[in-house]
């Protein structure tokens, strides 16, 4: 991974008045979240969360509604105050900025897409946009270029002139990316954006943003209480729980190695196919043969690449009886035959 564009470390966040005696006994003498409710009437949002997010990537923040994933989010630009812990972006604390620095870094590093757009409604679609701009003192013309540019950037071009109430709900989404593209931040704050449209356009608009995000290489942190949007748009994810990441990694990684029960849950109904790749299931060439006898080499076996997933190994294995090989370099790396592809599939150790 790259240097790290967003970083928090030991993040805790309690609520109450008297969080900073909570936050103590916390640290003193271990309490649980229901302890410091009973004695202190505090509540704790966030459970000492850590992670980075590296130039480009997209990390999906999921979790059921209470977990504290859209309470986390917000610590990223000082929107929420922590208790305990530390923020950095592009390497600086913002937890040590003075009111100025912090607002220059909220208008021109961090952009902030929310579930609710917010949009202003007696003003056009090209001056909802560039509003963040005004407030910023950019002069009426250059706020219009980089509206019309934004709006061309998430295929609105022409819209500019509309009012929000003009457009559908979608398109408003749009309109509300758009907003936070135009000020060109570094990182995209997204705050279940999608959640509340028809799942066709929010598909649509996973595709558009998927697409966006492999141009412009925005740094992303994506808020999602769907593990199915999760893994579809993260290049990792964070599942959360009562306040607490209880696992970060790759889709692959929590589909074939959940941390715990209540990961193993979330993800007991998603399809292995496309997800599980073939340098997981695979067997080495020695233990495929110490339990199968030798390879005949001679014959005409599929090929795959360690990393071609189990659909593609289905595909191959449908029109062959003989082990898939998977090759690197021209190099047998493992041996995948059908009993060990059907207990990838089921998400079983190989028998």
């Amino acid at each position: 991974m790259s240097d790290a564009v967003v970083e928090l470390e030991g993040v805790w966040k309690v609520f109450g008045d008297r969080a900073p005696q909570a936050m103590e006994a916390i640290r003193t003498e271990g309490l649980g979240k229901p302890e410091v409710l009973e004695r202190f009437g505090a509540v704790v949002g966030v459970k000492d969360a850590s992670f980075k997010v590296a130039e480009g990537e997209i990390f999906c923040l999921m979790g059921l509604s209470g977990s504290g994933k859209s309470t986390l989010v917000r610590h990223i630009n000082r929107l929420i105050e922590p208790t305990a812990g530390t923020i950095r972006i592009l390497g600086e604390d913002i937890g040590a900025m003075k009111a100025d620095a912090l607002r220059a870094v909220r208008a021109e590093k961090i952009g902030m897409v929310f579930q609710n757009m917010a949009l202003l409604p007696h003003r056009s679609v090209r001056d909802n946009i560039g509003f963040a701009l005004e407030l910023r003192g950019m002069d009426a013309y250059h706020r219009s270029q980089l509206a019309d540019k934004a709006l061309e950037t998430v295929s609105l071009h022409g819209y500019g002139d509309r009012l929000p109430s003009e457009l559908s709900g979608g398109m408003q989404q749009r309109v509300g990316l758009a907003r936070a593209l135009a000020a060109d931040p570094e990182i995209l704050l997204m705050d279940e954006p999608f959640s509340a449209l028809d799942p066709l356009i929010r598909r649509n608009l996973q595709d558009e943003f998927l697409s966006l995000s492999a141009n412009l290489k925005k740094t992303t942190v994506f808020i999602t209480h769907d593990l199915d949007e999760a893994i579809r748009m993260g290049d990792r994810i964070g599942i959360m729980k009562d306040g607490e990441i209880v696992q970060i990694g790759t889709a692959e990684d929590i589909v074939t190695a959940p941390a715990d029960d209540y990961v193993a849950d979330f993800v007991a109904g998603i399809s292995r196919l496309k997800l599980v790749s073939a340098a997981k299931i695979m067997v080495s060439k020695d233990q495929h043969e110490a339990k199968h006898g030798p390879i005949d080499l001679g014959l005409e076996h599929p090929v795959a690449h360690p990393e071609d997933d189990l659909d593609t190994l289905v595909e191959l294995s449908t029109h062959s009886d003989h082990p898939v090989l998977i090759k690197a370099d021209e190099a047998i790396l493992g041996i995948v035959d059908k009993n060990t592809l059907l207990h990838g599939i089921q998400g079983s150790a190989n028998a």
